[in-house]
């Protein structure tokens, strides 16, 4: 499975951004998508992931603020981000992994086979 992420740029707090993950290869073995970040001399943090198509589950940092949808016939996962903040910038990253994964390890990065470029939000004050 291959990720391509899009959709990031630089934005005034308070504003909106949609990025997007296109997948292609071996879609149909895709269990669960993912949003993760990495912003300057930090880790990499779950952010939101959708599971079987339909189950969301978000970081506590980011609940209510944004969405994770995708589109099948598309293959593509989108979040959608609203009220971003200064602490919001990151590399965004999308990731996929293939077959079920117990929903307490949905966080985790290493439990995700495959991983996009990354695609750089950037939140002013």
């Amino acid at each position: 499975v291959q990720l391509q992420a899009s959709g990031g740029g630089l934005v005034q707090a308070g504003g909106s951004l949609r990025l997007s993950c296109v997948a292609s290869g071996r879609t149909f073995s895709i269990y669960n998508m993912a949003w993760f970040r990495q912003a300057p001399g930090k880790e990499r943090e779950f952010v939101s992931t959708i599971r079987d198509g339909t189950h969301r589950y978000y970081s506590d940092s980011v609940k209510g603020r944004f969405t994770i949808s995708g589109d099948n016939a598309k293959s593509t996962v989108y979040l959608e981000m609203n009220n971003l903040k200064p602490e919001d910038t990151a590399v965004y990253f999308c990731a996929a992994r293939a077959g079920r994964v117990v929903l307490s390890a949905i966080r985790m990065p290493h439990v995700y086979d495959n991983w996009g470029q990354g695609t750089l939000v950037t939140v002013s004050s």
